[in-house]
Protein backbone atom coordinates (compact mmCIF):
# COMPACT_ATOMS: atom_id res chain seq x y z
CA UNK A 1 0.00 0.00 0.00
CA UNK A 2 1.17 3.41 -1.62
CA UNK A 3 1.53 6.07 1.29
CA UNK A 4 -1.21 8.54 -0.31
CA UNK A 5 -3.78 5.26 0.07
CA UNK A 6 -2.57 4.65 3.48
CA UNK A 7 -3.53 8.04 4.21
CA UNK A 8 -6.67 7.79 2.51
CA UNK A 9 -7.72 4.78 4.47
CA UNK A 10 -6.84 6.07 7.84
CA UNK A 11 -9.11 9.64 6.41
CA UNK A 12 -11.54 7.38 5.30
CA UNK A 13 -11.73 5.75 8.93
CA UNK A 14 -12.49 8.75 10.90
CA UNK A 15 -15.32 9.91 9.52
CA UNK A 16 -18.44 8.90 10.98
CA UNK A 17 -20.02 7.96 7.57
CA UNK A 18 -17.68 5.45 7.11
CA UNK A 19 -17.47 3.75 10.62
CA UNK A 20 -18.02 -0.50 10.77
CA UNK A 21 -21.03 -1.61 12.57
CA UNK A 22 -19.66 -4.99 13.64
CA UNK A 23 -23.43 -5.29 15.74
CA UNK A 24 -24.51 -5.44 11.89
CA UNK A 25 -21.63 -7.99 10.65
CA UNK A 26 -24.23 -10.82 10.21
CA UNK A 27 -27.01 -8.86 8.48
CA UNK A 28 -27.12 -10.88 5.23
CA UNK A 29 -28.17 -13.60 7.21
CA UNK A 30 -31.24 -12.24 8.55
CA UNK A 31 -34.79 -12.57 7.45
CA UNK A 32 -36.17 -9.79 4.96
CA UNK A 33 -37.88 -8.58 6.99
CA UNK A 34 -35.78 -7.79 9.62
CA UNK A 35 -33.08 -6.18 7.56
CA UNK A 36 -36.38 -4.32 6.55
CA UNK A 37 -37.11 -3.29 9.95
CA UNK A 38 -33.45 -2.30 10.76
CA UNK A 39 -33.41 -0.14 7.18
CA UNK A 40 -36.20 1.63 8.24
CA UNK A 41 -35.06 2.40 12.09
CA UNK A 42 -32.05 3.58 10.36
CA UNK A 43 -34.10 6.22 8.09
CA UNK A 44 -36.35 7.34 11.03
CA UNK A 45 -33.40 8.79 12.90
CA UNK A 46 -32.60 11.14 9.38
CA UNK A 47 -35.19 13.61 10.19
CA UNK A 48 -33.92 14.09 13.92
CA UNK A 49 -30.34 14.51 12.84
CA UNK A 50 -31.64 17.57 10.09
CA UNK A 51 -33.98 19.07 12.88
CA UNK A 52 -30.38 19.97 14.93
CA UNK A 53 -29.07 21.96 11.94
CA UNK A 54 -32.32 23.93 11.29
CA UNK A 55 -30.72 27.40 12.44
CA UNK A 56 -27.65 27.05 10.14
CA UNK A 57 -30.06 25.67 7.45
CA UNK A 58 -32.21 28.74 7.67
CA UNK A 59 -30.00 31.30 7.73
CA UNK A 60 -28.48 29.93 4.57
CA UNK A 61 -31.72 30.03 3.05
CA UNK A 62 -32.04 33.50 4.08
CA UNK A 63 -28.70 34.13 2.36
CA UNK A 64 -29.50 32.33 -0.56
CA UNK A 65 -33.20 34.50 -1.15
CA UNK A 66 -31.38 37.47 -0.55
CA UNK A 67 -29.18 36.74 -3.46
CA UNK A 68 -31.80 35.55 -5.82
CA UNK A 69 -34.16 38.53 -5.38
CA UNK A 70 -31.16 40.54 -6.72
CA UNK A 71 -30.94 38.04 -9.90
CA UNK A 72 -28.29 35.91 -8.75
CA UNK A 73 -28.45 31.68 -9.61
CA UNK A 74 -28.88 29.04 -7.27
CA UNK A 75 -25.85 26.66 -8.24
CA UNK A 76 -25.90 22.95 -6.45
CA UNK A 77 -22.30 21.51 -7.02
CA UNK A 78 -21.38 17.60 -6.36
CA UNK A 79 -20.08 14.54 -7.36
CA UNK A 80 -21.67 10.26 -7.02
CA UNK A 81 -25.20 10.12 -5.30
CA UNK A 82 -24.81 14.34 -3.81
CA UNK A 83 -24.34 15.54 -7.63
CA UNK A 84 -27.16 13.45 -8.80
CA UNK A 85 -29.25 14.88 -5.91
CA UNK A 86 -28.45 17.98 -6.85
CA UNK A 87 -29.04 17.70 -10.39
CA UNK A 88 -32.75 16.31 -9.05
CA UNK A 89 -33.55 19.30 -6.76
CA UNK A 90 -32.91 21.65 -9.87
CA UNK A 91 -34.65 20.22 -12.59
CA UNK A 92 -37.91 20.14 -10.02
CA UNK A 93 -37.58 24.03 -10.19
CA UNK A 94 -39.24 25.26 -13.08
CA UNK A 95 -42.13 22.83 -13.31
CA UNK A 96 -42.64 23.45 -9.48
CA UNK A 97 -42.10 27.24 -9.30
CA UNK A 98 -41.60 29.01 -13.34
CA UNK A 99 -38.08 28.99 -12.56
CA UNK A 100 -36.07 30.82 -15.57
CA UNK A 101 -33.24 28.29 -17.43
CA UNK A 102 -30.55 28.15 -15.73
CA UNK A 103 -31.77 30.19 -12.68
CA UNK A 104 -31.30 26.87 -10.94
CA UNK A 105 -28.31 24.81 -11.70
CA UNK A 106 -27.19 21.06 -10.71
CA UNK A 107 -23.48 20.40 -11.99
CA UNK A 108 -21.71 16.86 -11.45
CA UNK A 109 -18.12 15.66 -11.37
CA UNK A 110 -18.02 13.83 -14.68
CA UNK A 111 -20.56 15.85 -16.15
CA UNK A 112 -24.10 14.78 -17.60
CA UNK A 113 -22.76 11.04 -17.86
CA UNK A 114 -22.12 10.97 -14.60
CA UNK A 115 -25.81 10.50 -13.97
CA UNK A 116 -26.21 7.32 -14.53
CA UNK A 117 -22.63 6.04 -14.67
CA UNK A 118 -19.52 6.18 -12.84
CA UNK A 119 -16.84 8.60 -13.57
CA UNK A 120 -13.64 7.18 -12.50
CA UNK A 121 -11.66 10.05 -10.14
CA UNK A 122 -14.18 12.81 -10.93
CA UNK A 123 -14.71 13.37 -7.86
CA UNK A 124 -10.84 13.96 -6.50
CA UNK A 125 -10.60 16.61 -9.01
CA UNK A 126 -11.04 20.37 -7.94
CA UNK A 127 -9.84 21.81 -10.88
CA UNK A 128 -12.60 20.15 -12.71
CA UNK A 129 -15.05 21.94 -10.60
CA UNK A 130 -13.41 25.38 -11.47
CA UNK A 131 -13.28 24.41 -14.92
CA UNK A 132 -17.26 23.27 -14.83
CA UNK A 133 -18.01 26.91 -12.42
CA UNK A 134 -16.08 28.87 -14.84
CA UNK A 135 -18.00 27.72 -17.63
CA UNK A 136 -21.26 29.23 -15.64
CA UNK A 137 -19.68 32.47 -15.61
CA UNK A 138 -19.89 32.80 -11.72
CA UNK A 139 -20.91 36.20 -10.04
CA UNK A 140 -21.43 37.59 -6.47
CA UNK A 141 -25.06 37.36 -6.71
CA UNK A 142 -25.24 33.76 -7.24
CA UNK A 143 -24.93 30.95 -4.56
CA UNK A 144 -23.03 28.04 -4.82
CA UNK A 145 -23.98 24.88 -2.72
CA UNK A 146 -21.38 21.76 -2.24
CA UNK A 147 -22.61 18.67 -1.20
CA UNK A 148 -20.31 15.96 0.08
CA UNK A 149 -21.75 13.14 2.33
CA UNK A 150 -17.67 12.68 3.70
CA UNK A 151 -17.03 16.43 3.29
CA UNK A 152 -14.25 16.06 1.27
CA UNK A 153 -14.56 15.65 -1.13
CA UNK A 154 -12.13 18.12 -3.87
CA UNK A 155 -14.80 18.38 -6.23
CA UNK A 156 -17.47 19.51 -3.70
CA UNK A 157 -14.71 21.50 -1.62
CA UNK A 158 -13.11 22.96 -5.27
CA UNK A 159 -16.10 24.10 -6.23
CA UNK A 160 -17.22 26.11 -2.55
CA UNK A 161 -13.57 27.37 -2.48
CA UNK A 162 -13.57 28.97 -6.46
CA UNK A 163 -16.85 30.31 -6.05
CA UNK A 164 -16.28 32.19 -3.06
CA UNK A 165 -12.96 33.57 -4.36
CA UNK A 166 -15.30 34.98 -7.05
CA UNK A 167 -17.38 36.60 -4.06
CA UNK A 168 -20.19 34.34 -4.47
CA UNK A 169 -21.83 33.37 -1.47
CA UNK A 170 -21.12 29.53 -0.54
CA UNK A 171 -23.10 26.37 1.33
CA UNK A 172 -21.52 23.49 2.43
CA UNK A 173 -23.64 20.43 3.11
CA UNK A 174 -21.94 17.30 4.58
CA UNK A 175 -22.89 14.41 6.95
CA UNK A 176 -19.78 14.56 9.05
CA UNK A 177 -18.46 16.86 12.02
CA UNK A 178 -15.45 19.56 11.54
CA UNK A 179 -15.61 18.93 7.32
CA UNK A 180 -13.24 20.68 5.06
CA UNK A 181 -16.43 21.46 2.82
CA UNK A 182 -18.64 23.12 5.72
CA UNK A 183 -15.08 24.95 6.84
CA UNK A 184 -14.64 26.15 3.00
CA UNK A 185 -18.07 27.72 3.14
CA UNK A 186 -19.18 30.77 4.36
CA UNK A 187 -22.24 28.60 5.80
CA UNK A 188 -21.85 25.37 6.56
CA UNK A 189 -24.40 22.40 7.28
CA UNK A 190 -23.29 19.47 8.80
CA UNK A 191 -26.17 16.89 9.17
CA UNK A 192 -24.30 14.20 11.41
CA UNK A 193 -26.44 10.63 10.55
CA UNK A 194 -23.63 8.26 11.83
CA UNK A 195 -22.70 5.00 10.29
CA UNK A 196 -24.62 3.52 7.49
CA UNK A 197 -26.21 0.54 7.52
CA UNK A 198 -23.80 -1.01 4.88
CA UNK A 199 -20.68 0.36 5.90
CA UNK A 200 -19.50 3.51 4.07
CA UNK A 201 -22.71 3.28 1.44
CA UNK A 202 -23.68 6.89 1.78
CA UNK A 203 -26.34 6.65 -0.81
CA UNK A 204 -28.80 5.98 2.20
CA UNK A 205 -28.98 7.89 5.59
CA UNK A 206 -26.76 10.88 4.25
CA UNK A 207 -28.72 10.68 1.01
CA UNK A 208 -31.86 10.90 2.51
CA UNK A 209 -30.40 13.67 4.62
CA UNK A 210 -29.26 15.75 1.91
CA UNK A 211 -32.37 14.91 -0.37
CA UNK A 212 -34.19 16.40 3.10
CA UNK A 213 -31.66 19.48 3.15
CA UNK A 214 -32.24 20.06 -0.67
CA UNK A 215 -35.73 20.19 -0.41
CA UNK A 216 -35.88 22.80 2.26
CA UNK A 217 -33.07 25.11 0.37
CA UNK A 218 -35.08 24.78 -2.45
CA UNK A 219 -38.58 24.83 -1.75
CA UNK A 220 -37.86 27.68 1.47
CA UNK A 221 -36.01 29.70 -0.29
CA UNK A 222 -39.18 30.13 -3.59
CA UNK A 223 -41.59 30.49 -1.10
CA UNK A 224 -39.34 33.56 0.14
CA UNK A 225 -39.74 34.76 -2.95
CA UNK A 226 -43.12 34.71 -3.75
CA UNK A 227 -43.16 31.81 -5.62
CA UNK A 228 -45.97 30.60 -3.81
CA UNK A 229 -49.09 32.21 -2.68
CA UNK A 230 -49.97 30.08 1.27
CA UNK A 231 -49.15 26.62 0.39
CA UNK A 232 -50.25 26.97 -3.45
CA UNK A 233 -47.59 26.40 -5.98
CA UNK A 234 -49.42 29.87 -8.07
CA UNK A 235 -45.62 29.42 -10.48
CA UNK A 236 -46.71 26.19 -11.05
CA UNK A 237 -45.71 25.68 -15.29
CA UNK A 238 -48.74 23.89 -16.90
CA UNK A 239 -46.55 21.93 -19.45
CA UNK A 240 -48.30 18.92 -19.51
CA UNK A 241 -52.34 17.62 -18.67
CA UNK A 242 -51.58 16.91 -15.26
CA UNK A 243 -49.99 20.23 -14.43
CA UNK A 244 -53.16 22.49 -16.43
CA UNK A 245 -55.52 20.19 -14.47
CA UNK A 246 -53.42 21.31 -11.25
CA UNK A 247 -54.03 25.21 -12.11
CA UNK A 248 -56.88 25.00 -12.52
CA UNK A 249 -57.16 23.49 -9.35
CA UNK A 250 -54.73 26.06 -7.46
CA UNK A 251 -56.82 29.10 -9.01
CA UNK A 252 -60.19 27.74 -7.28
CA UNK A 253 -58.18 27.03 -4.13
CA UNK A 254 -56.87 30.53 -3.98
CA UNK A 255 -59.83 32.20 -5.25
CA UNK A 256 -62.81 30.13 -4.76
CA UNK A 257 -64.17 30.92 -8.24
CA UNK A 258 -66.54 28.29 -10.35
CA UNK A 259 -65.01 26.66 -13.68
CA UNK A 260 -66.29 29.62 -16.16
CA UNK A 261 -64.35 32.43 -14.27
CA UNK A 262 -61.21 30.46 -14.02
CA UNK A 263 -60.79 29.50 -17.39
CA UNK A 264 -61.89 33.34 -18.27
CA UNK A 265 -58.90 34.37 -15.90
CA UNK A 266 -56.67 31.67 -17.51
CA UNK A 267 -57.67 32.67 -20.68
CA UNK A 268 -56.77 36.77 -20.38
CA UNK A 269 -53.50 35.93 -18.65
CA UNK A 270 -52.21 33.39 -21.20
CA UNK A 271 -52.31 30.62 -18.28
CA UNK A 272 -50.50 32.41 -15.27
CA UNK A 273 -51.77 30.91 -12.65
CA UNK A 274 -50.73 33.56 -10.20
CA UNK A 275 -51.54 36.33 -12.60
CA UNK A 276 -55.52 34.50 -13.03
CA UNK A 277 -55.67 34.87 -9.14
CA UNK A 278 -54.95 38.21 -8.88
CA UNK A 279 -57.50 39.07 -11.95
CA UNK A 280 -60.40 36.95 -9.70
CA UNK A 281 -59.25 38.24 -6.34
CA UNK A 282 -58.57 42.12 -7.52
CA UNK A 283 -60.91 42.44 -10.01
CA UNK A 284 -58.18 43.38 -12.45
CA UNK A 285 -57.60 42.23 -16.18
CA UNK A 286 -55.22 40.64 -16.96
CA UNK A 287 -52.32 43.35 -18.42
CA UNK A 288 -53.14 45.35 -14.98
CA UNK A 289 -52.16 41.80 -13.41
CA UNK A 290 -48.93 41.28 -15.16
CA UNK A 291 -47.87 44.92 -14.27
CA UNK A 292 -48.87 44.85 -10.18
CA UNK A 293 -46.54 41.23 -10.15
CA UNK A 294 -43.90 42.83 -11.94
CA UNK A 295 -44.24 46.08 -9.45
CA UNK A 296 -44.76 43.86 -6.51
CA UNK A 297 -41.37 41.94 -7.14
CA UNK A 298 -43.78 39.12 -8.42
CA UNK A 299 -45.11 38.80 -4.66
CA UNK A 300 -49.01 37.94 -5.14
CA UNK A 301 -49.72 38.97 -1.23
CA UNK A 302 -48.03 42.28 -2.40
CA UNK A 303 -49.82 43.08 -5.26
CA UNK A 304 -53.26 42.04 -3.93
CA UNK A 305 -52.32 44.63 -0.96
CA UNK A 306 -51.34 47.65 -3.17
CA UNK A 307 -55.06 46.87 -4.42
CA UNK A 308 -57.12 47.00 -1.44
CA UNK A 309 -57.55 43.26 -0.95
Amino acid sequence: MTTEHHSLRSELEALTTEAFRPELAEIDTLPTLDIARLMNGEDAAVAGAVALRLPEISAAIDAIAARMAQGGRLVYAGAGTAGRLGILDASECPPTFGTRPGQVVGVIAGGPAAMVTSVEGAEDSAELARTDLTALSLGAADTVVGISASGRTPYAVGAVEHARALGALTVGLSCNADSALAAAAEHGIEVVVGPELLTGSTRLKAGTAQKLVLNMLSTITMIRLGKTYGNLMVDVRASNEKLRARSRRIVALATGAGDAEIEAALTATGGEVKNAVLVILAGVDGPTAARLLEESGGHLRAALTTTGR
